[in-house]
């Protein structure tokens, strides 16, 4: 993402070319950079599959809203909208205000926004606790508090955000089954938030993986996830994305 802050360490080399790009100026990586990152197409991330949840939430309906935070939301989105029964998934921003719900603002963890992804789903087709157990296994690592991947703070923080009743109780139970599976060497850290407002994120964050499919965060962070998403759940893939 910016990594004019605090994506800098892991693009150190990157850093005056994506600073710019971000600073609305037309630029891009050098050629010799942009080769050395889209040619390590590095191995997925590690994966940590576990089991779906015991308890599930029973929505009915047609169409049901959950809310994710998992540090950037390019990949997170990116993995749900290639997830079977999803309808559509946004980036933006949970929590804070409306007015300081803006990427410079939220990037630089001055807000109490959590990047994070609203996801529209078909209840018949795919289940809530079927996402949750998607989520955690290929998308987030629930033990890393205020942070995921090369990012930290406190708007790359992992959170499940429940809409309703169902959602809480099925999120409540599906972290202490996960707590005593012990899954991860580390405790779980992922926070349960009530709803508060969800933000859309500017245009150019949404679809930010089709449109920039050889940007370097991409190929080193998110096309990871993607890889695991269609080796691990081979099921619930589908090779065309929502939009």
């Amino acid at each position: 993402m910016n990594p004019t802050l605090s994506r800098t360490i892991a693009f150190g080399f990157a850093f005056a070319a994506f600073g710019a790009v971000w600073a609305g100026i037309d630029s891009t990586l050098p050629t010799d950079h942009a080769s050395v990152l889209v040619g390590k197409a590095h191995a997925a991330e590690k994966a940590t599959v576990i089991p779906p949840p015991r308890s599930d939430a029973r929505e009915t309906g047609k169409r049901a809203v959950a809310i994710f935070a998992g540090g950037c939301f390019w990949g997170v989105e990116a993995v749900f909208e290639h997830t079977k029964g999803v309808i559509s998934a946004a980036s933006g921003y949970h929590g804070g205000t409306k007015r300081s719900a803006s990427y410079k603002l939220v990037s630089a963890g001055l807000t109490d926004h959590a990047e994070a992804v609203r996801v529209v789903y078909d209840p018949d087709q795919v289940s809530y606790g079927k996402l949750m157990q998607i989520f955690f296994s290929v998308t987030a690592d629930p033990t890393m508090l205020n942070a995921q991947g090369p990012d930290r703070g406190k708007q790359y923080r992992s959170a499940l955000v429940p809409m309703n009743p169902a959602q809480t109780k099925a999120a409540r139970a599906y972290i202490a089954q996960l707590e005593k599976g012990r899954y991860w060497k580390q405790p779980i850290v992922t926070r349960l938030e009530p709803y508060k407002a969800f933000y859309p994120a500017e245009s150019y964050h949404q679809n930010f993986l089709q449109d920039n499919p050889n940007h370097g965060y991409i190929v080193r962070w998110d096309k990871p996830k993607l890889a695991n998403l269609k080796r691990h759940f081979p099921g619930q893939y589908r090779a065309a994305p929502v939009t």
